[in-house]
């Protein structure tokens, strides 16, 4: 065997946490009994790790391979027997156990193969279960070149690739088995040409791990929780027993008055847990994330770099790996499970009114789905109280709609008011009592409550972070995460498998320049080996600069200036369009298509804005990737934070640009009667409606809101994995063979999960509300509604993401964490800037100020009587520029000889005429001073809220520091245990030599080897 063959295999083994060190650190009492009796293990693993042991071995690996033509008799027999004999999938309970029906399958690796000749077949069976096979392996040259198969047999070019892709595994494989896990290989499945890998984590290898991930376990040792009294219990009781009917029936949900202590678990204070149990001391979420941890930590160095698991699938050398599902969800003879559990109790549709089984969510996901299903529920439960508040100010706006007298003035025919043309030459005058709907509207969402609510919903924006720190501490010391902050340091800094794969080959490009030799064919191979070995040793000191980075960096610059830009074109496109149609509408020879010019208008360009939005959503989110890939970040932590970074940024921009610009842009700059500001020379820039662009804002973005929550939800959440799921099941089916055996045999769990759609991640999920909040907050001045509906969409998308999690998805790795991370500080962001952007909506977009203006500087008997005609200025038609006239200037019957238009402006018989007024910069004024006052004024009253409430519940912190002194009690105990022992051992011994001194102080001074000897033997006993 190559030594340098059998260095750069252990390489990834020889970590403080490998086997062999583990059993110099700690002893054997740790390891199963045979094991201690066998010495030789270590080289036996080493050098037959294929090899078939028998199955009473417990702790040596053991691989089965179930292929038909591997057991030795043909499959008319094979059938017969299994006929008469008791199934064995029902033994291993179809895929979850191996298949001895003993060892729990913790984790899963698939692979694709080709079916090949029986001389292949034959060659892989000699290659699994023949020790020689191994020097085969060993002696292969550099991955790509053609092989040679014991057979003798030459392989043609064409099957080279997965040559190498097999040798990889076999190789990655071996050094799972050195780090103390058992496989499993199954190759006769339903699904042809799939292989999979089963993986068991035996105890000794748990308990190594868990103590290397300082995993908290609970101890032996058990305290009552502080309980409260008088009132507050009696109130308690009393909300517990009006919500028990909205309760999940679910174990883990219960409240409990007693909690067991939990600790780091360490095997040398084995003593303080409850291992009455061993199968269920670690669950199977545990389980899998300590399989997935060795996962990543083992390489294999047949390639060009060092391959960990990430970059194992990258290349296809596997094709998946996921944990198990605990069972099925569905079925007349299906065994309670969690799965069965969590489907019933929480991803029904039917259960949409109860509380969720957050503990029993976390228990088999883990603590960062929880944690994202805990943030929805208190979010989805805070938008109650803002809900209801909003519908108070919609309605409170109806009732007052006939009470409002500028509505009343604008739709008063009495006034004969006569507006200017909304365009050149095809657009004639108008009534403005036409507008008469529009005005009645935008009171509704316009009116004096509108201030009140958005100070309101600043307000609880506060209180919902504030009531989420704590729910979220509350969940910390129910899930044993209060010491976390080590803990998350040690795994962030575990660096990605492609950051891993950059240094490497910088260093190799490093050391080719410093030594350029040339070598020869034959050495090749070895001289390879042993550069990868020795850059390998010294990838530590390397690291990527920001030189390495900066074509990195300037693409992510060029690339997200260029995808704003192209967000902005977009926008400007919309607008072109809605002037260009406006125009083409005025036309129109029927009066009512010219009444229904700007509602057709509008209607029509948001959704061409929301079905841009939808799709620039999706490319938005692909390039985020592909530019946060680019950049190489070092570890899985930087890699989340950079990409959510860059998908908000982007989906922020694009899903608000649109709004932005109706809220503060539209209007702004249209010019006068007369002097117009013109875009390409040809086209004028749009106005708003006489009642403003506060009901334009409305519409967008109720329809904006609530198509990009209907279709995201229904079309691409349940669609598109529907649709996936359907022609990745119609392809497996073309693929199968029509054999009768394949159709009845049950499927084994694993095939059920590889069915699955893969886990993508929490950021979509995360986004999608994000977005949905900043619908909430920044705008919800123009429309109280938003918070209704942003309630309804979640009582539906609570349970839409559970029954995709439960039934779509591969179960996820569990991934432990305290909080929700860097969506905290975007949440927060959103709550300071919703507070500007109100302010400048209620300044800026609606009348409010206008009218407070009027009110008390220019109203004659203090009511809003008046108030439309002071807000219009006036036009002589005779100063039109030539062409822009209206073709039809009879067209309400008379001739118009003054026009009004929506500004402050000088009258045309004034000396300075069409100039601005003193009316507008006092209104400017009021209008700025407004936005200071309520910016600093709802800031402040943020503030007091986030400083009046504390972060931690008094409850919880009193409970964390009770638990830190039980703790040190118990340490002290079993201190004062120890001492106490030693004390008896000493009296023991006095007493003991007393006695010799009595029996024979003769022979005390003459033999004194055997007096010393008498003291000695009780402490070597």
């Amino acid at each position: 065997m190559d030594k340098d063959e059998i260095h750069l295999r252990r390489l990834p083994a020889a970590a403080p946490w490998g086997p062999h060190g583990d059993s110099e650190f700690h002893g054997v009492d740790f390891l199963p009994d045979d094991l201690s009796e066998a010495p030789d293990e270590t080289g036996m693993r080493v050098n037959k790790k294929y090899s078939c042991l028998p199955a009473e071995e417990k702790g040596i690996h053991i691989i089965n391979i179930r292929a038909i033509e591997d057991i030795g008799y043909d499959q008319h027999e094979s059938t017969l027997l299994n006929s008469l004999s008791k199934n064995p999938d029902a033994d291993c309970k179809y895929g979850l156990y191996f298949r001895d029906g003993k060892r729990k399958v913790d984790y899963i690796l698939v692979y694709h193969y080709k079916k090949s000749s029986s001389g292949r077949a034959l060659a892989r069976r000699t290659h699994h279960n023949d020790t020689s096979a191994r020097s085969t392996k060993q002696d292969h040259p550099l991955p790509g070149k053609s092989v040679q198969l014991e057979m003798g047999e030459s392989e043609p070019p064409a099957d080279s690739h997965e040559d190498d892709k097999r040798f990889r595994r076999e190789e990655y494989e071996g050094n799972l088995v050195e780090a103390g896990l058992e496989l499993e290989h199954d190759e006769d499945t339903k699904i042809h040409g799939v292989g999979f890998v089963k993986i068991h984590a035996p105890w000794n290898v748990l308990c190594r791990e868990a103590e290397f991930l300082k995993l908290k376990m609970p101890t032996k040792k058990m305290y009552q929780i502080n309980q409260t009294h008088g009132l507050l219990k009696k109130i308690n009781s009393v909300i517990q027993k009006i919500t028990e009917p909205i309760q999940p029936k679910v174990a883990e949900h219960k409240p409990q008055t007693v909690k067991r202590l939990s600790y780091p678990f360490s095997r040398e204070k084995q003593h303080l847990f409850d291992l009455s149990d061993r199968d269920s001391f670690f669950d199977s979420k545990t389980r899998s994330t300590i399989v997935y941890e060795i996962l990543k930590r083992t390489t294999c160095t047949k390639a060009k770099y060092s391959m960990g698991i990430t970059s194992l699938l990258a290349n296809g050398v596997y094709s998946a790996a996921y944990p198990l599902h605990d069972g099925d969800y569905e079925g007349e003879n299906v065994e309670p499970n969690d799965r069965k559990l969590l489907c019933e109790e929480w991803a029904s549709y039917g259960v949409f009114y109860k509380y969720q089984p957050i503990d029993l969510v976390r228990k088999y996901f883990g603590e960062k789905i929880g944690l994202y299903f805990a943030w929805l529920g208190v979010y989805t439960q805070m938008l109650i109280p803002a809900s209801i508040v909003g519908i108070i100010v919609f309605l409170y706006g109806c009732a007052t709609v006939d009470e409002n007298i500028p509505s009343m003035e604008m739709c008063d025919q009495r006034n004969n008011i006569t507006m200017c043309p909304l365009c050149d030459r095809t657009c004639s005058y108008w009534k403005m009592s036409s507008a008469c709907a529009t005005a009645r509207a935008s009171h509704l969402f316009d009116n004096p409550a509108t201030v009140f609510f958005s100070v309101f919903m600043a307000l609880w924006a506060a209180t919902f972070m504030e009531h989420w720190k704590r729910k979220q501490m509350r969940l910390n010391y129910r899930w044993d995460l209060t010491g976390f902050e080590e803990e998350e340091e040690a795994v962030k800094d575990h660096p990605r498998a492609e950051y891993e794969a950059k240094v490497l080959e910088k260093s190799l490009r490093k050391e080719h320049k410093h030594k350029e030799h040339r070598y020869f064919p034959e050495e090749a191979a070895n001289k390879w080996r042993q550069r990868v070995k020795t850059v390998m040793a010294g990838t530590d000191k390397e690291k990527l600069t920001w030189k390495d980075r900066f074509p990195a960096y300037l693409t992510n610059f060029v690339g997200i200036i260029f995808m704003v830009g192209l967000t902005f074109a977009i926008v400007f496109g919309v607008i072109i369009y809605r002037i260009s149609t406006a125009a083409a509408l005025a036309i129109s020879s029927t009066p009512s298509g010219r009444s229904s010019v700007r509602v057709t208008v509008t209607a029509t360009a948001v959704i061409i804005n929301l079905v841009v939005i939808i799709i620039l959503d999706e490319v938005y989110g692909c390039i985020a990737r592909w530019l946060t890939q680019i950049e190489v970040p070092k570890t899985d932590k930087n890699f989340e934070e950079r990409l959510i970074f860059k998908a908000f940024l982007l989906k922020f921009v694009n899903a608000y640009t649109p709004i932005f610009y109706v809220a503060f842009f539209k209007g702004r700059f249209v010019g006068r009667p007369g002097d117009y500001v013109y875009i390409f020379h040809s086209f004028r820039m749009e106005e708003c409606a006489p009642g403003g662009c506060l009901m334009e804002l409305c519409i967008q973005l109720s329809i904006i809101m609530l198509g990009k929550q209907l279709i995201q939800n229904n079309l691409f959440e349940i669609g598109i994995p529907k649709m996936k799921k359907f022609i990745r099941y119609m392809k497996l089916k073309r693929r199968r063979s029509l054999d009768h055996e394949e159709h009845v045999k049950k499927k084994q769990r694993y095939e059920v999960d590889y069915n699955l759609e893969p886990f993508a991640g929490l950021t979509p999920e995360y986004m999608e509300m994000i977005i949905q909040f900043g619908f909430v907050t920044l705008f919800v001045a123009s429309f109280p509604l938003a918070p209704l509906f942003a309630l309804l969409n979640n009582i539906i998308e609570i349970r839409l993401d559970a029954k995709k999690f439960v039934t779509e998805l591969r179960r996820p790795v569990a991934v432990r964490a305290k909080d929700i991370g860097i969506w905290y500080n975007i949440l927060r962001g959103i709550g300071k800037l919703a507070v500007i952007i109100n302010a400048f909506v209620i300044s800026f977009t609606s009348d409010f100020i206008p009218r407070l203006v009027y009110l008390y500087m220019y109203s004659e008997n203090g009511t809003m009587h008046g108030f439309v005609n002071h807000t219009l200025s006036s036009f002589n038609v005779s100063d039109f520029q030539a062409g822009t006239a209206p073709n039809d200037p009879m067209d309400l019957g008379y001739e118009v000889q003054i026009c009004r238009y929506k500004d402050y402006r000088e009258p045309p018989w004034s000396e300075n005429k069409y100039d601005i007024s003193k009316d507008f910069w006092a209104v400017l004024a009021a209008r700025l001073a407004f936005v200071i006052v309520f910016q600093n004024l709802v800031m402040f009253m943020s503030d007091f809220v986030d400083w009046i409430i504390p972060d931690i519940p008094k409850d919880i912190s009193q409970q964390i520091h009770k638990e830190k002194v039980l703790m040190v009690e118990v340490f002290m105990r079993e201190e004062q245990g120890k001492l106490q022992m030693l004390e008896t051992w000493k009296d023991k011994d006095k007493k003991k030599g007393e006695n010799c001194n009595n029996h024979s102080p003769r022979l005390s001074r003459s033999h004194s080897g055997s007096l010393s000897s008498c003291h000695s033997y009780p402490l070597d006993v």
